[in-house]
Formats: C-alpha cells, sequence, structure tokens
C-alpha cells in the first residue's frame, strides 16, 4: 500500500505530466494544433522546473566580499548560447521569433511587456548625467493592474529604454487637396518617426554586478549576480561608433532567476542536455572581464588603465579574488 502511494506522488510530479498550462511561456518541442512531438520524448523538464533557491547567508557569517562589474562580451564565441538565435520583424511590424528557443533579450524582451520584469533606468530620469541606476533607484512600473499592453504612458516611457526613432522625413505630409500640408504655424507637417525595436543582433553586451564573498558558516568563497544590464553601441547619426550604452538594469536574484530558470540555453556538446538561462549564469558558463571594482574613487578600470593594461587589471583582480580562498586554507 506504501509502494502505491508513493508511486502515486511520483506519477502526479514527473514534469512528464505537467500541464501546458505550467510552461512559463518558453517554446517547447511540441505543435499545439496537432499534438505532434518534434523529437523521441516531450522536453519539459526546462520549461517547468522549480527555481532552486540561493543559500540564506547571514551578514555575521561574510567575513570578506567584494563587489564587481563585469562585461560579457557577445562576440565571444563562448557567449554565443545567450546571444543566439537572433530575432526579426516581418514586413509589416510583426515580431518574429524562434519556434524551439530564444536569445537571452528575447526571453527579457518578452517579460517586460508581460510585467514579470521590472526595468531600472540606467539614470536618473530627472538628470541624465548621473548614472547610478545599478542601485535599482529609479524603476519604471505601470499603473497598477496595467501592463505594457494596456498602459500607454508606460508604454511610451519604454520607447527609450527596448528601442529608439528613425530617422526624421524629408517628405512633408500632402493633405487631400493634393498641396502640402502646413500648420498653423506655417511649417511643413513630416509623418511620425517609425520605432526602431531593438533587436537580438543589437545587443553586444550584457554588464553584471555581483558579489563575492567568503561565507565562514559553510567554509566557501561564493558569488551572487546582483544585476544584469544590456548593452548596445552608441553611434551618431553617420552610423559612427562612439561608445557602449546601457539600456537599462534588471533586478537578478527575484526578477530574473525566475524567469531565466524556463528557458532553454543551447549545448553544442549534447542536445539532451540544454540549460537554463539561470543554470547558464549560476554554472558560469561565460566569459567575461571585470571592468571595475569597488574602490574609494569609484571610478573604472578604463579610467586608470587603457587597452591590454585594462585587461592585465581585470586579470589581477580575477586573481586577488580567487587568493582570498586559496589563502584561507593555506595554514
Amino acid at each position: 500500500m506504501n509502494k502505491l502511494i508513493v508511486f502515486s506522488i511520483l506519477l502526479c510530479s514527473s514534469p512528464l505530466f505537467a500541464q501546458r498550462s505550467d510552461i512559463n511561456g518558453g517554446p517547447i518541442n511540441s505543435r499545439t494544433e496537432t499534438g505532434i512531438i518534434d523529437g523521441v520524448y516531450l522536453s519539459t523538464h526546462v520549461p517547468t522546473k522549480r527555481l532552486i533557491p540561493y543559500e540564506h547567508v547571514r551578514e555575521a557569517d561574510v567575513i570578506w566580499s567584494k563587489r564587481v562589474w563585469r562585461t560579457l562580451d557577445l562576440r565571444e564565441k563562448i557567449n554565443h548560447p545567450i546571444y543566439f538565435p537572433l530575432d526579426t520583424y516581418d514586413s509589416e511590424g510583426n515580431w518574429v521569433r524562434n519556434s524551439s528557443r530564444w536569445s537571452l533579450w528575447t526571453v527579457i524582451r518578452h517579460h517586460i511587456f508581460t510585467g514579470d520584469l521590472t526595468v531600472y533606468s540606467p539614470y536618473n530620469p530627472a538628470q541624465f548625467t548621473l548614472r547610478d541606476g545599478d542601485e535599482f533607484k529609479y524603476p519604471l512600473l505601470p499603473e497598477p493592474g496595467l501592463d505594457y499592453y494596456t498602459d500607454s504612458v508606460y508604454r511610451d516611457e519604454l520607447l527609450f529604454y527596448l528601442g529608439k526613432l528613425g530617422a526624421d522625413s524629408d517628405v512633408p505630409l500632402v493633405n487631400i487637396y493634393g498641396d502640402d500640408s502646413i500648420d498653423v504655424s506655417g511649417n511643413y507637417v513630416y509623418p511620425p518617426r517609425d520605432t526602431l525595436w531593438f533587436k537580438s543582433e543589437d545587443i553586444v553586451q550584457y554588464r553584471l554586478k555581483e558579489d563575492w564573498f567568503f561565507d565562514k558558516e559553510r567554509s566557501v568563497l561564493d558569488v551572487r549576480i546582483i544585476g544584469l544590464a544590456p548593452v548596445t553601441y552608441k553611434t551618431d547619426d553617420d552610423g559612427n561608433i562612439l561608445g557602449a550604452d546601457e539600456l537599462f538594469w534588471l533586478y537578478f536574484p527575484t526578477d530574473c532567476r525566475y524567469v531565466f530558470n524556463n528557458y532553454f540555453v543551447f549545448n553544442d556538446k549534447n542536445d539532451s542536455q540544454w540549460m537554463s538561462f539561470d543554470d547558464f549564469f549560476w554554472k558560469r558558463r561565460f566569459s567575461s572581464f571585470i571592468h571595475k571594482e569597488s574602490n574609494v574613487f569609484d571610478r573604472h578600470i578604463d579610467k586608470y588603465r587603457i587597452g591590454v593594461d585594462a585587461l592585465m587589471e581585470s586579470k589581477r583582480i580575477t586573481e586577488e579574488i580567487r587568493l582570498i580562498e586559496h589563502d584561507v586554507w593555506n595554514f
């Protein structure tokens, strides 16, 4: 009797019997219209799995910590699983996404629209020169009970973080009488500028804010990602690259993890062992370099090191963190 009860519990809790409503919006290898499974089995482990919580850490147990900011360059091959597949738009302006898996940007953008991710401005909206958005001071929130699709004010605000306005038209509007359209001030009226939404190919980097710490209760050197920011190139009117621009910040421990936990990341070694984006970051399967550490001047590395020297400084900080754990066990 006891064996029957245990078997029944396992059967009901098995991912193979999960309902479609439990899937967190991500693509799976099944077609709703025909019931066809594109493969040997239904891949439901990642889309339906529960989030593994972080280990609780007390302030009294942290005997050392260091805050760093990292840059993930998506041009590096090891980082391609979060860059591809690319999304696009068709001729009618519809958002076209891959049917089997999504890039990290596609996941982020989709869940900003659905209200699962809160966007934090990288700068004070009232003072653009102060860029302290990685402290999550300036959230963009819709009206209570509304979202991107139902709150027009919130939708207009997000335009400046998820896209940009296209070029002005040099051809004025024409009214029904065939004459150039002129407003009451005598100025020509031009068509409204197109909205150019950022696509996966426009995201060139991701920046991470993370804390490294030694927990004496568990006797481990651990790391927690605090925030994540997508980055695009900043260009002039002629398309010349002027630098990199952080679009916005996302709070990682709660918002991002609960969303990233149910989306596949490609594994080029084994198609049956695709992990989630949360696993990807937790296992640190990416390549990155440190562009800032906590310091008395609150400055970035590129303020006092340039080129190869900046990369060497990043390596020095990384090695310094590694030696902390080494020295603890070196009696």
